[in-house]
């Protein structure tokens, strides 16, 4: 007996302590069981004061398994005694370890040789966050959760996809060498930076792009904007397929745009030079400056009946309207890229550009200067470093693309495919995730039930992507949001790891099962968790501050009560050390 209870309140057992147990024995943390008839109920010593152990109440004990939550509480005769070694892994640990169902994430520094783990299912089948301080040792915990997946003696987690949005490209050591000592296992790393040999670019067919991913390239700030988008997305339809397939498409967009120059009711000059400048960069064999315009008894080039005469109009003005009506065709109608077809920036730049003619924005110097900025953007992405990321050399669907990332250049299946994102700036590896995440969820959700393959998608900095963004103001959804609510059904998983948890979306991160929290001292960033995050006591929150490196608080749905995990070391680690300043900064004196 360790000694007899003096008081409950609430959910708190006071239990006297002998004195010689004070003496003898370390109770914080420890479980603690009442017991009494045919009843069990299980605590956690939260605090001992003034030979008083303040025990919080988490389940009973019911023959060889542990119930969490409690109806009836001890009575005051009930024995105190400890959990004994045998039964504490029913509460904590791993009962009966099996490779293809539990995975084992490392041991309690309370109660040595207690391995502590948790089921594939109940963690890796829904979403969960991994938070901690810089130098709490999350990136190394992170590393070592990922290698403990693939260090199965007997089971091969072959069909396994993990996609690694890698903030600061501190994983590819960690995980680029797994097959090697596990036969089967691939690694495939893909890197923003050019001059890196030992992966491939990133590189995203564009045609696979959707008018909200170009949106986001862009940067879009208000609905108002999608509209040219939408229309150069249909124009690069046109203009970026052969001429014979689409010629009469094509005739019949140039020719409305020069009947609305012609219309503007601008000087006769300007509309000269604007039909010019069209048909320069947007002509066919049919429908260019030099075809022939025919009337009764002669003909002449259309650039001919575009010459302004002495009193400064534009003779054949009436002539060259209906030559322009004639290649009106109101049975065409223009639909949106489907991916069947391959096209670059500089297409997506020529349709934007004729978008802009053709939506008549040229009226308007305000819908002009909101489109406008989007062009510039635009241009500036394709003279820009970052166009690499969107030449993809050859025709792809979105099915070979997916499969693609999934095999390694073994050619067999890749189930870690690491994206360095570090030598990009914020925006564009924001959106690059998104991007991705998208292409992944859709790709998903079109399969059918039953044939599609789980991707569980990793966020390294999660802050900095997963943002209470204006996507949802402008596009309806914000994609992690989405994933968030929808993700389970369609087998994709996110998984944030974050320094700054109250950054993050309050929508995605309150879908979130299960939470691993190393140490944590931010005020912020801790009340944050507490609000947010489900089923967080006070008990919870006074240990994060006091965690060593490696060790984390863990609960959620895949753990039965919350537990103090400490991680071993991965082997290698990530590269993920903070800077040796003193070997840097320290040379010896000379003698």
């Amino acid at each position: 007996m360790l000694g007899k209870i003096s008081g409950i309140e609430e959910n708190i057992v006071i239990v006297d302590l002998n004195p010689e147990v004070l003496k003898t024995q370390t109770l914080a943390n420890h479980h603690l069981v009442f017991e009494e008839e045919n009843k069990m109920v299980v605590g956690e010593v939260v605090n001992i004061k003034e030979g008083k152990a303040y025990v919080n109440l988490i389940g009973e004990l019911v023959g060889d398994r542990f119930v969490g939550g409690v109806i009836r509480k001890p009575s005051f005769g009930a024995n105190v005694m400890l959990v004994s070694q045998e039964k504490i892994p029913l509460i904590i640990g791993i009962p009966e370890y099996k490779e293809n169902r539990d995975l084992y994430l490392g041991m309690s520094p309370i109660y040595p040789g207690i391995k502590l783990g948790v089921k594939f299912n109940d963690f890796f089948a829904n979403h969960f966050a991994i938070f901690g301080n810089s130098g709490s040792g999350k990136s190394c915990s992170v590393a070592r959760i990922i290698q403990n997946i693939f260090t199965r003696e007997h089971y091969i987690p072959y069909r396994a996809s993990l996609f690694i949005f890698d903030a600061y490209g501190e994983y590819h050591t960690a995980f680029k060498d797994l097959g090697k000592t596990m036969p089967g296992i691939s690694f495939k790393a893909y890197t923003t930076n050019t001059n890196f040999s030992d992966s491939e670019i990133v590189r995203i067919p564009l045609w696979l792009l959707t008018i909200d991913d170009i949106a986001l390239l862009l940067g879009v700030e208000n609905a108002n904007q999608l509209p040219i988008i939408e229309k150069a997305l249909k124009f690069v339809s046109v203009f970026a397929r052969e001429e014979s397939l689409v010629i009469k498409y094509k005739n019949d967009i140039i020719a409305r745009a020069i009947l609305d120059i012609l219309s503007s009711g601008r000087g006769a000059a300007q509309i000269r030079d604007q039909i010019f400048s069209v048909l320069s960069h947007y002509n066919t064999s049919e429908l260019n400056l030099e075809t022939e315009v025919y009337q009764p008894g002669y003909s002449r080039s259309l650039k001919q009946c575009l010459l302004i005469d002495q009193s400064g109009k534009i003779r054949e003005m009436e002539l060259v309207t209906t030559f322009m009506e004639s290649f009106l065709n109101d049975e065409l109608e223009l639909t949106m890229p489907d991916g069947t077809f391959k096209y670059t920036l500089e297409d997506l730049k020529n349709a934007f550009d004729f978008a802009l003619i053709s939506e008549g924005s040229l009226k308007s110097e305000r819908i002009f200067d909101s489109y406008n900025v989007l062009k510039v953007r635009l241009q500036a992405l394709v003279n820009g470093e970052s166009a690499a990321y969107f030449d993809y050399p050859e025709y792809v669907t979105k099915e070979q693309y997916v499969k693609k990332l999934l095999t390694a250049d073994n050619g067999k299946k890749a189930q870690i495919i690491n994206f360095n994102i570090n030598y990009v700036d914020d925006r564009l590896a924001k959106n690059l995730t998104k991007i991705y995440s998208k292409l992944l969820f859709d790709y998903n959700k079109d399969e059918v039930k039953g044939t599609r393959m789980p991707f569980n998608i990793i966020l390294e900095e999660a802050h900095r992507y997963v943002q209470n963004d204006i996507d949802v103001e402008i596009l309806g959804y914000n994609i992690f949001e989405r994933i968030a609510k929808e993700g389970r059904k369609y087998g994709v998983i996110l998984g944030m790891i974050s320094q700054r948890p109250s950054e993050l979306s309050e929508t995605t991160l309150s879908q979130c099962s299960n939470f691993l929290i190393l140490k944590m001292m931010h005020p912020k960033d801790v009340a944050y968790i507490k609000e947010m995050v489900p089923n967080v006591t006070d008990e919870i929150i006074k240990k994060l501050r006091s965690l060593q490196p490696g060790c984390c608080v863990a609960f959620g749905g895949g753990f039965k009560v919350p537990v103090i995990i400490q991680f071993e070391m991965p082997n290698p680690q990530p590269s993920s050390s903070s800077c040796d300043v003193s070997s840097i900064w320290f040379v010896e004196r000379p003698s």
